[in-house]
């Protein structure tokens, strides 16, 4: 099993990465949410990765996280009818943190927001995940796997509900805070990401 993959980036597209490791080129399908995490192309990068074979194809996903590549797992092993294109379009609408709030909270009216995903498909998402998703902080713990930015993704998440409270819809306000964590750190205050997320043109 692949479980990482490490090398030079030189490729990259909102859905794709293509990383040089010891002469080999590997194509890795990524959510947005971690293609807009990825260096620029030259530079160095480590992908936490998911292989999925079938008879007529294989295809390498990979995210920024092990957290958000554990969530890939649950939503593909877990939910009927979600497989791995579907999955990486949830991943790509909203953070994992929003993800998570959204499944704790049976948001299913954000969860239909997502790409392919539909009122029932929503539903069973919430049905499905909700006793996997650990009891921690908002994109905390998912099935006793401890993240390593618990308490970003809690500021983060209180930038998220401060953007709603002032009229944001909630994956605009998603949006904007992924790109104010980008360019501030996952360290930033929740005023901080705040006062940049509005200056970011939804």
């Amino acid at each position: 099993m692949i479980i990482s993959i490490q090398g030079l980036l030189v490729e990259s597209t909102p859905l794709r990465a293509v990383i040089e490791c010891h002469g080999l080129g590997y194509e890795v399908l990524v959510p947005v949410t971690t293609a807009e995490k990825l260096p620029p192309v030259g530079s160095q990068v480590k992908l936490h990765t998911q292989a999925i074979y079938r008879e007529d194809s294989q295809a390498l996903y990979g995210f920024a996280t092990v957290e958000e590549r554990d969530f890939f797992r649950l939503l593909i092993e877990n939910v009927t009818g979600v497989g791995p294109k579907m999955a990486l379009g949830i991943m790509s609408k909203l953070s994992l943190t929003s993800l998570e709030t959204a499944i704790k909270n049976s948001d299913v009216a954000l969860l239909s927001k997502c790409p392919g995903i539909g009122k029932k498909t929503a539903e069973r998402l919430v049905l499905e995940l909700r006793g996997k998703l650990g009891p921690g902080s908002e994109g905390g713990v998912i099935s006793g796997s401890v993240s390593t930015a618990a308490s970003g993704n809690s500021i983060a998440q209180d930038a998220v509900l401060a953007l709603m409270a002032l009229g944001y819809k909630a994956p605009d306000a998603d949006a904007v805070v992924r790109r104010a964590l980008l360019a501030l750190g996952t360290q930033a205050s929740v005023e901080a990401l705040v006062k940049r997320a509005l200056s970011i043109e939804k």
